[in-house]
């Protein structure tokens, strides 16, 4: 299973997202591929790929996470034990999202959701201080991103695999040219607790 987890007010329709599952699709591996759309709630989104994962080994899932999605893969990863890649990820998440409260809209819809106080507080039961097998992560963090701090990622995976890019952006415009390192990956094998 190849789980992916959208940020912050993306969805299953997000480029990294679209891109991914075309990707899969071409090496005729479509069938693994996963890409739910999270709820604003992090206890409810959380609920739901616990639930999603809880069908497949540990051994069998690599969780791909964007933003928001990379912190909620973290946690995944450590409580389950697979693998996950990690795409300009939030580390710091309620400190970074409590500006968000509020209502707005997804970015690839007009439609409206609320994100509230009590979402903030649900994020801190997904925190991890410090991640153990360093192997199981595969950090892809960009200097450009306007949105969040790459030197907080990278410090963030000390001994993890990672690919530092120089400038690009939040969204990764050049996601695709690291298609390959990302699949090589998910297809190798190691063993996960």
């Amino acid at each position: 299973m190849i789980l992916y987890l959208h940020g912050f007010r993306s969805s299953p329709q997000s480029f990294k997202a679209q891109q991914m599952a075309q990707h899969l699709a071409t090496l005729g591996r479509a069938e693994e591929y996963l890409c739910p759309q999270l709820p604003a709630s992090p206890l409810l989104a959380i609920t739901l790929l616990e639930g999603l994962m809880q069908t497949t080994p540990a051994h069998e899932i690599t969780l791909i996470g964007s933003s928001l999605g990379g912190y909620y893969a973290n946690y995944l990863a450590e409580k389950f034990g697979c693998k996950a890649i990690l795409l300009n990820p939030a580390v710091q998440v309620p400190r970074e999202l409590a500006k968000y409260v509020g209502v707005t809209t997804a970015y690839h819809s007009d439609e409206v959701f609320e994100f509230k106080e009590q979402h903030v507080a649900e994020l801190d039961a997904y925190s991890v201080a410090a991640i153990t097998r360093p192997e199981r992560y595969f950090l892809l963090a960009a200097t450009g991103d306007e949105v969040l701090d790459w030197r907080d990622m990278v410090a963030h995976y000390p001994a993890a695999k990672q690919i530092v890019i120089q400038g690009s952006d939040h969204g990764m415009a050049d996601f695709t040219a690291y298609l390959d390192q990302i699949m090589a990956f998910i297809c190798l094998e190691q063993n996960v607790d």
